[in-house]
This record gives structure tokens, C-alpha cells and sequence, in this order.
């Protein structure tokens, strides 16, 4: 190994995500002379982390989009939900605090930000986690954006870019693993780490340190040691749909250093994976948005329950029951047309007409329940089934599986019930999930892409289809302790001089702002919004 080679900074960003790459943009935007360093694990050409392949959905609060849409919302309904979804403990003060901050300034300082850079939101505003046991959204939040995160993050890059190329001094270090940070006489002063090209140890001195590395979603060991309790024991599988580099390494060195680390077991996983069928790292996954009216079973084919499985109103619940399973994986069986019509998968890669910005051709296809991404996935996943029979597809899903669990007169009952019941009418349906189905329905948004209480062995609908799915990690809601000023907390409440967290790192603020639930899509937001306080706090204090 080459001998240490040493670098100085002013101010120094671990992390080449959304949070870190925002930060920085800001930073020189407002004019700032100090020299910027943004350190990051991955290569170049995955600058911008996870935002890069994400979906790009935001949760905002009384935009002019909802109230074309007559959405009637405002900061002080948000936070009732926002309380109501979280469940926070009496001492969780920084993440109340943040939470009350994101709903009263995510759409000044997001929403609006993005108008600004030119980059558009869908027309039509999506209603998610709605809420089952516990209160959620109260009415529609959920903002698309028009080209994806990918569009967005790529627009933030060029803008970077620019703005350093117009007298701003920012240096891009890619393939730098930060290991450590390093103190003196009790402040932050840099960070220490490997250069995997070169296969050389580096440091770095700063003024400023931001860890901007995200969760520990990528790493399987801290999700486990971390899992929630309630939760039962972790599966046996779980999909990463994160990256490896989101290992915790940067939680370790706060609590070492004597930092604050709180909520690591609150986790925003999603209860319906697939193995990615073509994966750049070990147990790759790609997160489904699992279709409504198809039935949700176990291993045995037996449907979930007493509660029936169905997306939109509690994912926290939703991998609750996944996770509570006998085996790691759960079954979706439907038939053609309900996954022509409802499976989606998040992520920029399997929505292209979005990611590349065809709104025509995107809202054809809607209407006319386009089949072309079913028909890839078939193609290429192992998870993915398709049969002419009961019988063949009882088969074919024992055939996946280590051992014959499914018996086809199990199958058969499981179905023709839930199929007798839609066939009664609407006056007679009387099955929670064909009544969640009509409530879904009724907000346009979800009406476009949910079937009307289609049968399962309706002849005229199939062939049949069944998809092996597994839990998927995703998003840290805890971390590292941050004040309203970004600054990371000792134990004693008094903030680690030089050193500061944003985004998914500090639990999108405070450690842990959504606390047990998220209302979904506060996390590309979230670190938006963290990044550009830090960046007003920081310049301030030039």
C-alpha cells in the first residue's frame, strides 16, 4: 500500500448523494470563497446515490398543484398526521422540532427550489399511506416529479458543475472511502480514509465536516443488530435496495466520538422485493408497488391475515406482517390484466417514459393499461410466474421454492372465495379488501391504475400470474442527532464542534424525524431540505 497522502479543505462533505451534492450547489450559489470538498465511496458515474435510480415522489404541503386539484391542506393538518403516523416518545424533542419544520418550509424551500431549477412535478398528486390503525395523510401529498429523481439530480450536478466552474472552489474526490473522522482538543478537523483506485490510505483537514453518507440500509449485519422488537425476529432474506456503501460506518465513528445516534431501529422498508434480475452487488433488489387486487399469500399459499395485505394505507404494517411470516417470502397471485393494469416497481430504471420525460405516451399507456413492463419482467425475473392453470401455477411456484408448500385445493379456496365475494356485487362485498379497493378508487389518481374489482380466475383476464417477493431495505428514519442547525449532539446536548449531518445520516434531522412511520416521500425532500439549512447555517458563519 502506498504511503498516506494528505489533503486540507475548509469545508469537507462525506457523501456525493442529494444531501451533499445539494449542500454544496448552495454553498456556491450564495457566493461561498471557501474551498468545498465532497467525498464520495462510489465512482463517478454514480454521483447523486440512491436519488439517481430513485422514483422521485416528494410529500409536500398546500401546493398550488393541490389546490388546482382542491386539495384542501396546510402545515398545521400535516403536522397532526405527521404526530398521528409517528407515535413520538416524550423525549424526543430534535425530531418534533424537525418535523415541525419540514411541514411548514418543505414547499418554500423544496417545492418552489425545484420549480426554480426547472424542473416540473405530474399534474396529478398521489395519496399514500393513508393510514390503517393509525391516522395517516388525510388528503393527497405525494408529488411526482416530471423526469424522475434522476432528471432532478442530473439538473443539480450541471448546475454544480457550472457554479464551481464560475470561480467557485470545489474539488470532487470519487472512490475515497472515509473511515474515521479525526478530533483535536474536542473539535472535528477532518477525516481519514482509503482511495480504492489508488489503494492509498488519505486524510484530510477541514473546518467544516458534513457526513452526508445516508443510512445503514447496505449493510445486512446493522439492520439486523438494529431490528425492531416488535417486529419479531429479521427474515431470513432480505433485499438490498440501497447500496453496500449505506454500511453505518459514519454512526459508528459519532458514537465513538461521543455523538448522539438515536432511532436505528425505526426503518422505512418495503414489504414486496425482488431479486434485481440484473444486479450490481450481492442480494441487489428492485421494490415493487405491490398491485391492489391481487391476494397477498404466505408460503403455504394461504392468504395473510385476519388483516387482508394491501398497499397505500401502512407500509410500516405491511412489512410487519411480511416479516412475521414463517418464510422470508410471500406470494402475489393475479391474473394479466390486473398487473397490466397495477404492478409498478420504483425506481427510475422500470419507468422510463417518466425518467425520460414522454408525458404523452406515459398517460397513453396508463389508459390503456399498457403490458410492455409485465411482459419485461417475465422475461427476465426467476420471481415472476406465469400459467394457463391453477394447477400449472401451483407448480411452478413449488418449483421456486426449497420444498412442495403449496397444495393447488388450498390455492383453489384461497381464490374462488375472495373471487365469490366480488361476484356478489357491490351491496354484498363484504371482504376488507374490496372494500379498501373502493376506497382507492375514489381519488382519481389511484382510480386510473386500480381494476374494478376484478376476479382473479376470470377466464377473460388471465393467463395467471405469481410473483415470489421479499422484504426490501430502503430508508433509515433514525440517525445521527442533529439540532435545528444541523450541528451533530454529544450526549450532553451540546453540539460536536466542527462537525455537522444532513439528509438520511441524521435521520432527515434530529435523529429521527418521520419517527416510526413515514408519510412517504419525505425522504428525497427531506434531504433537500436539510442540506439547504446547513448550507445557511454554514455560510452565516463565514
Amino acid at each position: 500500500m502506498a504511503d498516506l497522502k494528505k489533503n486540507n479543505t475548509d469545508i469537507a462533505i462525506i457523501g456525493g448523494g442529494i444531501a451533499g451534492i445539494t449542500l454544496a450547489l448552495e454553498l456556491l450559489e450564495r457566493g461561498e470563497q471557501r474551498r468545498i470538498t465532497i467525498i464520495d465511496a462510489q465512482d463517478e458515474k454514480n454521483f447523486g446515490g440512491l436519488a439517481k435510480s430513485a422514483f422521485g415522489g416528494m410529500m409536500m404541503v398546500d401546493t398550488p398543484i393541490q389546490r388546482k386539484s382542491g386539495i384542501n391542506d396546510s402545515p398545521e393538518l400535516a403536522l397532526r398526521d405527521w404526530y398521528n403516523f409517528a407515535e413520538f416518545g416524550e423525549g424526543d424533542h430534535w425530531p418534533k422540532i424537525w418535523a415541525k419544520y419540514y411541514v411548514d418550509n418543505v414547499t418554500p424551500l423544496v417545492h418552489d427550489w425545484i420549480k426554480e431549477l426547472g424542473v416540473k412535478f405530474l399534474p396529478a398528486v398521489q395519496w399514500v399511506e393513508r393510514g390503517l390503525y393509525q391516522p395517516g395523510n388525510s388528503v393527497p401529498r405525494y408529488h411526482i416529479l416530471f423526469g424522475t429523481a434522476q432528471h432532478l439530480i442530473n439538473t443539480l450536478i450541471k448546475r454544480l458543475k457550472t457554479a464551481a466552474s464560475q470561480g467557485g472552489r470545489l474539488t470532487l474526490l470519487f472512490n475515497h472511502q472515509v473511515k474515521n473522522l479525526t478530533m483535536d482538543d474536542g473539535q472535528i478537523i477532518g477525516i481519514e480514509g482509503h482511495d480504492i483506485k489508488s489503494d492509498q490510505n488519505f486524510s484530510i483537514t477541514a473546518n467544516i465536516t458534513i457526513i452526508a453518507t445516508g443510512g445503514i440500509g447496505g449493510n445486512h449485519d446493522k439492520v439486523t443488530q438494529n431490528w425492531p422488537r416488535q417486529s419479531g425476529n429479521p427474515p431470513d432474506k432480505m433485499l438490498n435496495g440501497c447500496h453496500p456503501t449505506a454500511d453505518g460506518q459514519m454512526h459508528d465513528q459519532i458514537k465513538t466520538l461521543g455523538g448522539q445516534v438515536t432511532h436505528l431501529d425505526k426503518m422505512w422498508n418495503y414489504a414486496a422485493g425482488i431479486d434485481h434480475p440484473h444486479p450490481k452487488f450481492n442480494n441487489h433488489g428492485l421494490s415493487l408497488v405491490p398491485t391492489r387486487s391481487s391476494l397477498w399469500l404466505n408460503h403455504k399459499g394461504q392468504r395473510i391475515g385476519p388483516q387482508p395485505l394491501i398497499s397505500g394505507f401502512d407500509t410500516y404494517d405491511l412489512c410487519q406482517q411480511v416479516s412475521a411470516q414463517e418464510k422470508p417470502w410471500s406470494w402475489h397471485v393475479m391474473n394479466w390484466k390486473i398487473a397490466s393494469r397495477e404492478l409498478a416497481i420504483s425506481g427510475a430504471e422500470h419507468n422510463p417514459d417518466l425518467r425520460d420525460r414522454k408525458f404523452l405516451k406515459l398517460v397513453f399507456k396508463l389508459l390503456l393499461a399498457d403490458d410492455s413492463l409485465v411482459r419485461q419482467m417475465v422475461s427476465t425475473s426467476d420471481d415472476f410466474i406465469v400459467a394457463n392453470s391453477l394447477s400449472e401455477l401451483t407448480q411452478k411456484m413449488n418449483d421456486l421454492t426449497d420444498k412442495s408448500y403449496i397444495s393447488e385445493s388450498v390455492m383453489e379456496q384461497q381464490i374462488a372465495e375472495y373471487d365469490n365475494r366480488l361476484s356478489r356485487g357491490p351491496k354484498f362485498h363484504n371482504d376488507d379488501q374490496i372494500r379498501r379497493i373502493a376506497q382507492l378508487r375514489a381519488w382519481s389518481g389511484d382510480k386510473i391504475r386500480t381494476c374494478k374489482f376484478q376476479q382473479i380466475l376470470d377466464p377473460k383476464a388471465g393467463p395467471l400470474l405469481a410473483i415470489r417477493t421479499h422484504l426490501i431495505t430502503r430508508k433509515t428514519l433514525g440517525g445521527i442527532q442533529t439540532n435545528l442547525d444541523c450541528a451533530v449532539l454529544k450526549s450532553d446536548g451540546r453540539p460536536l464542534a466542527g462537525l455537522y449531518a444532513i439528509g438520511e445520516a441524521a435521520g432527515f434531522g434530529g435523529g429521527g424525524a418521520s419517527g416510526k412511520r413515514s408519510l412517504e416521500g419525505t425522504f428525497l425532500s427531506g434531504c433537500i431540505l436539510t442540506a439547504r439549512r446547513a448550507a445557511t447555517v454554514i455560510h452565516n458563519k463565514n
